[in-house]
């Protein structure tokens, strides 16, 4: 590792020395993809070309090491088939034929075509289309918030992944960071539920394999065998969508058998003996019935989870994906406070670390910008309000597509496709590939990589500040995200001071600096070092609530939650530029079961024809959909597959090796079946994130899943989705069974 003398420093002009042929240059970056690890990286550059990207090995959460996803990050960075330059359709949508045009005629036509738009249907005929492409805070979710705002487009709500969870969690325990993950060491006792931590979080995973070294008991709570079931101590297998009922028994066992932690709860919760009667009828017998685990396995981890202090919850963000993912979260969000959990380092529940980053999000949302009442749609219901499946007074007429490729990671794929192939809807799409999104449209936009751009970013799985030290020059005539919404807000006559900032004042605004977490961390002082640790108790220390100052309305565990009187709101992170909570009907401030909406129980004639939950989780060598198009990435995934149980499998005449046909009422795709043990009979297993235009049907799971909301924050129900499978042909493949 060299030392912060050898490293170049960022500088206006990165061309004075990363050009410079007289000696190798390491700069160090940060990892932009959506991944809790957030890490800090090492790029080592000659002659003005990065050579390679590796791990910083002095940051101790990444320590020296990159994931499968992002370790051979110069396959993307210097791939032929990467956008260079800005491109205008020449054949009809989906035909992926563009031809070469300048900048000055790309921005003229948005700029023309948003304007005519805004004049004929009004500005809510307009709607941005993004998420999280990139993590980094001036280049990521909310760049073009202050835009879209003052040009007054159709607010895009963001909820694909924690808003219900972020909701619920927030309800009971307030925004808390919770457990730093480097004080898992500590753990006596460690849940990992629905999380596939060796795939999705990687670097938590030493953490937590140092503490099963020193005697902690590893339990994983799935529906599939995963690689993080197979290295942790025990594997329970649990029906998708029925976490609650699990949470709600261990609560009930806790109580019933006086294991709770007296002292702490009356101190630092409210509503016990509220949630003393709720839990009365949530017995072990009921909730095995509903999630499938036998009796004695529910109160046998109940009784090990309280014993075994202090004891730790991982919760994933799969478990928000189905009808009462928000209610189990409420739930889990309960256990620590009961058993005390919280008193010692390494002790209580890891949701979110990023409620701990001051950064200063009305900088970049800029609301005042907004016209109040603005028209807001859920992006999960994009093919709907494309297509007509939403009663709109004002119909969709131009769409703009950045950080984001939503044919593959938003539900009913086959109207998004009939949505983004009509010749009346103007769109344009920024990215560094012509994804299936882009192939549809007008303008194609080339975006810059992270080796490109400097940027800072928080993280959603750890306690360090991470920077990007832009390392090359952008390739051919990419531009950063917020160069592109700085000459489009020119173009559009926008000269409000928001679209004057430079990158170098748009990341002097992404943190409150002065905030007691930023003490002792400057701009300069992360330039230099490219990460810091928040200004926290070590992780030998870390106990933020051993003394309960919980972040809720009562400072305590709120049992029952006076944030329920709100309704089902959707918090401010998850919504582009609005503050508005948008409250609706108050929900039941106790926690409480909901069952999964496409089970044989709760829809037994829709459970008769599609008889098998499909489960979509993330990938292992794919962020979303980002990578899916590098060799090298689909060749450690392998082809798109549908893990199904040799049980499901055998009963429809399926071995491994054929292709099979996955299908509902909604869709349906064609990929190779493999035949697998860790998949729970009545489950089938098919990972999101593969391209539509490499699939063997030009369809995805996206294409099956329901666009119906979960009970809190309005996030997703991927996982209640019934379908059925059947034969289409044996192929010869070499596939592994389970």
């Amino acid at each position: 590792m060299p030392t912060l003398s050898e490293i170049s420093p960022p500088i206006a002009d990165p061309s004075a020395t990363v050009h410079s042929p007289a000696k190798e240059l390491t700069v160090l970056g940060a990892c932009p993809q959506d991944c809790p690890d957030s890490c800090a990286m090492v790029v080592t550059v000659a002659d003005g070309v990065a050579t390679s990207v590796s791990g910083s090995k002095s940051m101790p959460y990444t320590n020296g090491g990159l994931c499968v996803k992002v370790d051979n990050y110069l396959d993307k960075v210097y791939s032929p088939d990467r956008l260079l330059y800005p491109m205008k359709r020449s054949g009809p949508k989906g035909s992926n034929q563009f031809e070469r045009i300048s900048w000055d005629e790309a921005i003229a036509t948005i700029a023309e075509k948003f304007t005519s738009i805004s004049e004929e249907f009004g500005s809510e005929a307009i709607m941005p289309c993004n998420y999280l492409g990139t993590q980094g805070i001036t280049q990521g979710l909310n760049v073009g918030d202050a835009f879209f705002n003052r040009l007054g487009a159709t607010v895009a709500e963001r909820t694909y992944c924690d808003a219900g969870s972020c909701t619920a969690y927030a309800m009971t325990v307030g925004d808390t960071a919770g457990v730093d993950p480097e004080s898992f060491v500590h753990s006596k006792f460690i849940l990992v539920w629905a999380s596939n931590v060796m795939s999705t979080n990687l670097h938590l995973w030493p953490y937590i394999a140092e503490a099963k070294k020193r005697g902690a008991k590893v339990v994983v709570i799935d529906p599939v065998k995963t690689r993080t079931a197979k290295a942790a101590s025990q594997y329970i297998p649990i029906r998708p969508g029925t976490d609650g009922a699990l949470a709600l028994a261990m609560i009930h066992v806790i109580i019933a058998e006086g294991l709770t932690d007296d002292a702490y709860i009356a101190d630092h919760t409210v509503g016990y003996d509220e949630l003393v009667e709720r839990v009365a009828g949530y017995t072990p017998e009921w909730a095995s019935e509903e999630t499938g685990i036998p009796v004695d396995d529910i109160c046998t981890l109940a009784r090990e989870y309280a014993q075994s202090q202090p004891s730790v919850i991982r919760i994933g963000v799969a478990i928000e994906r189905s009808a009462g993912g928000g209610q189990a979260v409420r739930a889990i969000s309960c256990l620590p406070a009961l058993v005390g959990a919280w008193r010692k380092p390494g002790g209580g529940l890891l949701q979110l670390p990023l409620w701990a980053f001051p950064v200063n999000w009305p900088a970049f949302l800029q609301t005042e910008l907004q016209t109040p009442g603005t028209r807001v749609i859920n992006l999960f219901r994009l093919g709907e309000a494309l297509t007509g499946g939403l009663e709109l007074d004002t119909p969709l007429k131009g769409l703009m597509v950045y950080n984001s490729n939503p044919v593959v990671v938003c539900p009913d794929q086959d109207r998004m496709i009939e949505g983004l192939s009509r010749e009346d809807l103007f769109t344009v799409v920024s990215d560094h590939f012509l994804t299936d999104t882009a192939s549809y449209a007008d303008i194609v936009l080339p975006a810059t990589t992270q080796l490109e751009q400097d940027d800072i970013n928080f993280s959603w799985g750890h306690l360090f500040v991470t920077y990007n030290n832009r390392s090359i020059e952008p390739r051919g005539e990419a531009i950063p995200n917020s160069e592109l919404f700085r000459r489009l807000a020119a173009a559009m006559g926008f000269t409000e001071a928001a679209f004057l900032r430079t990158d170098e004042e748009l990341l002097a605004d992404a943190y409150d600096w002065d905030a007691p977490a930023m003490e002792g961390i400057t701009l300069e002082s992360l330039r230099e070092k490219g990460w810091q640790r928040l200004n926290l108790p070590s992780p030998e220390e870390y106990a933020p609530h051993a003394e309960g100052n919980f972040r809720t309305p009562s400072g305590k565990t709120e049992f029952v939650s006076s944030a329920a009187a709100g309704g089902n709101f959707v918090l401010p992170l998850f919504r582009q530029g609005s503050n508005d909570h948008q409250p609706g009907q108050p929900v039941d401030p106790l926690p409480h079961y909901i069952a999964p909406r496409e089970t044989s129980r709760a829809n037994p004639e829709l459970a008769d024809k599609f008889p098998l939950n499909l489960l979509s989780p993330k990938s292992h060598a794919y962020i979303n959909s980002s990578f899916a198009n590098i060799a090298m990435h689909q060749k450690v995934q392998r082809e798109p597959s549908l893990l199904i149980n040799p049980i499901d499998a055998a009963a429809r005449g399926i071995e491994s090796g054929a292709q099979v046909r996955v299908f509902n009422d909604r869709g349906e795709f064609i990929v190779i079946a493999k035949t697998d043990k860790s998949v729970m009979p009545g489950v089938t297993v098919c990972s999101m994130g593969y391209w539509r235009k490499n699939s063997i049907s030009l369809s995805t799971p996206a294409s099956l899943n329901p666009t119906v909301f979960a009970d809190l924050g309005n996030a997703p129900t991927f996982s209640d989705t019934l379908v059925e499978v059947a034969l289409v042909e044996q192929v010869g493949v070499n596939t592994e069974n389970g």
